[in-house]
């Protein structure tokens, strides 16, 4: 059944969300009416939330952090990476620039995306 409608509001959002939801639980099949509903909820979803709730990119020294955080991860964890406790802290307290070696490093070790790792940002002078 594909009782599907558009996501307009924060009602509709939380509909879709519930719905979507109950499929963590029960993975659907690939290829089945379900795995498509899901699939299009999902896309509906995020639609909406990057149009109503967009979420601002991280910048190097945030992703870091974040990603640290989310793993973990410490600032010794990133000292091993980076060669040295002071190099580690000074890029976390902005005092360092990342260099491209760094950035290799943390690539290779810990894959974060270079991407977000080559962005401009803010040192502390």
């Amino acid at each position: 059944m594909m009782d599907i409608r558009p996501i307009k509001t924060e009602t509709d959002l939380t509909w879709a969300l519930a719905e979507v939801e109950r499929y963590f639980v029960n993975v659907p099949a690939p290829g089945t009416p379900e795995a498509d509903r899901f699939d299009i909820l999902t896309d509906l979803i995020e639609v909406y939330e990057n149009r109503h709730h967009p979420i601002e990119s991280l910048d190097p020294v945030e992703t870091i952090v974040y990603f640290m955080e989310e793993t973990g991860k410490s600032t010794s964890d990133l000292s091993a990476v980076l060669g040295s406790k002071s190099r580690a802290s000074e890029v976390i307290s902005r005092k360092r620039s990342l260099s491209i070696d760094m950035i290799r490093k943390l690539v290779k070790t810990w894959h974060l995306p270079a991407e977000r790792l080559i962005t401009p940002y803010h040192v502390e002078r």
